[in-house]
């Protein structure tokens, strides 16, 4: 399963109930928040074991499952363009069948997400151009390394992965 940890105010835009906070692996999790840029809100999606970051726009208020799904795709589309093996991919994704909603739970992974937003200008001709910059940034929590290198190396075995 996949976990997405919402921040409060996602939680009230999205309307929904957190379950109770779980154990599970950190490659699985992902904190989740809002923020606008030009004017538009995006959804900023951070994974809490590499800081990869996926950016999606389109989602209205209550529409927690169109969130989902968009993210399962956005994700899919930017790995394959990153050259991630479909077959990698799709293992992966194998967990985001069921998605679960909870709180947030980390604020390193927290602090990435505020950092990743701060760095979301619009001076890219399309959101996979964007994620490709974001993804290459040097991260302090994450030993000073790229999120796109490690979350290849993470997503080659994802069920041997830290636990929280």
């Amino acid at each position: 399963m996949i976990t997405l940890r919402l921040t409060k105010d996602l939680l009230k835009d999205m309307k929904a109930i957190p379950k109770e906070d779980i154990n599970m692996s950190l490659l699985l999790s992902w904190h989740v928040n809002i923020y606008n840029l030009n004017k538009r809100k995006h959804i900023v999606v951070v994974n809490d074991l590499t800081r990869l970051a996926v950016i999606i726009d389109g989602i209205r208020t209550g529409q927690l499952e169109r969130l989902k799904e968009k993210f399962l795709v956005t994700l899919r589309e930017y790995l394959l363009l990153e050259g991630v093996k479909e077959s990698q991919i799709n293992t992966y994704l194998e967990f985001g069948e069921n998605i679960i909603i909870s709180k947030t739970s980390s604020r390193s992974v927290l602090g990435t997400m505020k950092e990743v937003t701060f760095f979301t200008e619009d001076d890219f001709q399309d959101n996979h151009e964007r994620l490709k910059w974001l993804n290459r940034m040097i991260y302090k929590p994450i030993d000073y390394k790229e999120p796109i290198e490690l979350f290849k190396e993470a997503i080659k075995n994802p069920k041997n992965n830290n636990t929280e």
